[in-house]
């Protein structure tokens, strides 16, 4: 993975447009009022978001689609499994640690109403 991933997904405008598209395929105009900015500075994220490897554009009629590629979020989730084991280990020492508390508390009691 290149830091060039963490480049791209660090601006909001674009964090905004790769949610957007989490649902499926959109045009631009819908990524328009989703993202809240002009068609100008959308079509500019696409661009790089594109070139990021991160959307891909189809064309239909006049229209072009845009959809997210699986890879980079591959990656990232490959990136991150590396990182797992360190908070993995931390919340089973979190979670040991608050065993003798909950065991020593006993079993809760309803109240009655």
């Amino acid at each position: 993975m290149h830091i060039d991933t963490f480049e791209t997904l660090a601006d909001h405008t674009r964090r905004r447009i790769v949610e957007s598209l989490k649902s499926g395929e959109k045009p631009v105009g819908e990524i328009v009022r989703h993202s809240g900015i002009h068609q100008s500075g959308v079509s500019r994220h696409l661009r790089i978001l594109n070139e990021a490897g991160f959307v891909s554009a189809r064309p239909l009629g006049q229209q072009r689609l845009y959809s997210l590629r699986p890879e980079p979020f591959r990656e990232l989730e490959a990136w991150l499994a590396g990182y797992r084991s360190l908070w993995e280990r931390r919340l089973d020492r979190f979670a040991a640690a608050l065993e003798p508390r909950k065991s020593s508390r006993g079993p809760r009691r309803r109240s009655r109403k």
